[in-house]
């Protein structure tokens, strides 16, 4: 069985009903409770104050007594069997032809307990109404010793037992009307959207890069609005990240099957370019010099792409190089040191030395400058300048004076295939902040506005990068 089918009755909703009219009853039990000790005790006080009443009238007949007749009027109106008074100076006894000699229990109802209450209610219930009582109470009338009535419990079992049934009857109406009102009310604001969790997370598990169904668009300002919110932005990061990574390996496969030809073909030109070398003429020569070393950075780059069977670059090669003569570099095989309304301007001492591998750092500058070029159009302006502190730190930077990036765009800037341009592939910034990382370096875009852009690049310096 999947894991996420369950039984009915372990669901959330189910179990959450089931708690529900459980709580619910509970709280019903400990009304009832108190509630039929009262409605005995009130019974009771009740036939006490009928029975005083019935006492007095004996009191107030001539000799203190009555015929036989009334007597049995004023027991059967009070509702009990014999009626006991002792004052400071006299008794008084009602009921005495008629009064029990043994009776079934005892009860004192002038200092009651509710513990003793409560087990007393049910001793009646279980009784079932065949027993014969004593009962002691407070007399209303001052100077009262002892006050006491015997009388059938029938009565008393009766009401006790009508008014038990109706408790436990309101209460289980209560118990389910709240239960259903509590039940929709979590339902709706609990259960509902956890459901909507669970299924959002089923259905990412079983298809991580199709569409999701959960849409975050609750307002809830609630946990429960949040944990959506998040889970719905966490699960579309996730699938991004699963796009851009069948994408990488799909092009990983591409460019290695591109790379295997490719290095045939240049191989091809790298020849013809050996042979342009040995055409006497000085712009040949000067021309055939720069594609010499275009072609022969991309053999290299071809063959250790290949070797290494990633896109990965290897590990650095470190050693001091002059930093003037690399930008140079960079600016004729671009094309940008010749080009007519372009100034492409190295502000660079020529005695600082950087300390890098030569085509990886070649390659930084050369996407770095290409970017701005590209970015500026056939008119426009590449400075380069450079300092160095006296722990052999470098901090190089890279002005032009293009239209600037969007700030939409500067969080994810070197990440691959993130383009500030159309049919730009975002991999010249990524590849050179993986080459100036792995040489331990940093690099960032310092600023941008409608003016221009600055990129700034930090290497360590030759004992640095040892250590």
């Amino acid at each position: 069985m999947p894991e996420h089918y369950r039984p009915v009755t372990s669901s959330l909703r189910s179990r959450l009903l089931i708690l529900t009219f459980t709580f619910v009853m509970a709280v019903a039990v400990f009304v009832y409770l108190p509630s039929i000790a009262t409605f005995r005790q009130e019974f009771l006080e009740k036939r006490l104050e009928n029975a005083e009443i019935a006492a007095l009238a004996l009191e107030a007949a001539p000799n203190n007594s009555v015929s036989p007749e009334l007597e049995r009027r004023l027991l059967n109106t009070a509702g009990v069997i014999s009626v006991v008074v002792r004052r400071e100076d006299k008794s008084f006894l009602l009921g005495f032809t008629v009064m029990p000699t043994e009776v079934d229990a005892n009860y004192d109802m002038r200092q009651p307990s509710l513990g003793s209450l409560i087990s007393d209610a049910f001793e009646t219930l279980d009784a079932r109404g065949e027993r014969v009582i004593r009962v002691v109470g407070n007399a209303m009338t001052p100077g009262t010793r002892l006050f006491e009535i015997t009388m059938d419990e029938g009565d008393l079992y009766r009401a006790l037992a009508t008014h038990s049934n109706n408790i436990l009857a309101l209460s289980l109406v209560i118990s389910i009307f709240i239960g259903i009102l509590v039940y929709l009310s979590l339902h709706w604001l609990m259960v509902r959207p956890m459901r909507r969790v669970k299924d959002s997370i089923v259905s990412f598990r079983r298809h991580p890069e199709a569409a999701t169904r959960m849409k975050a668009t609750t307002v809830r300002p609630d946990e429960i609005g949040l944990v959506e919110r998040e889970l719905c932005r966490m699960q579309e990061e996730l699938r991004q990240s699963l796009h851009q990574k069948t994408r990488l390996a799909s092009l990983g496969e591409a460019v290695a099957k591109i790379n295997h030809d490719l290095r045939n073909i240049l191989t091809t030109a790298q020849l013809a370019t050996d042979a342009l070398q040995r055409v006497d003429h000085p712009h040949v020569q000067k021309v055939s010099r720069r594609l010499m070393t275009a072609v022969s950075r991309a053999v290299a780059l071809c063959e250790g792409t290949l070797r290494h069977g990633k896109a990965d670059e290897p590990v650095p090669e470190k050693q001091s190089i002059g930093l003037a003569d690399t930008v140079r570099d960079v600016g004729m095989s671009l094309g940008y040191m010749d080009k007519g309304g372009f100034d492409f301007i190295v502000d660079v001492p020529e005695d600082v030395k950087i300390y890098a591998d030569p085509e990886q750092i070649h390659r930084v500058f050369l996407n770095l400058c290409r970017n701005a070029g590209e970015a500026q159009g056939e008119t426009g302006s590449i400075i380069i300048t450079a300092s160095v502190d006296p722990d052999g730190t470098s901090h190089i930077k890279v002005t032009d004076k293009g239209p600037g990036i969007p700030d939409q765009i500067r969080p994810t800037l070197f990440k691959p295939f993130t383009s500030t341009r159309a049919g730009g592939t975002g991999l010249g910034l990524a590849s050179a902040r993986d080459i100036i990382l792995a040489h331990g370096g940093q690099i960032a875009l310092e600023a941008s506005s409608k003016d221009g852009s600055s990129f700034k690049i930090c290497l360590p310096g030759d004992d640095q990068g040892e250590g």
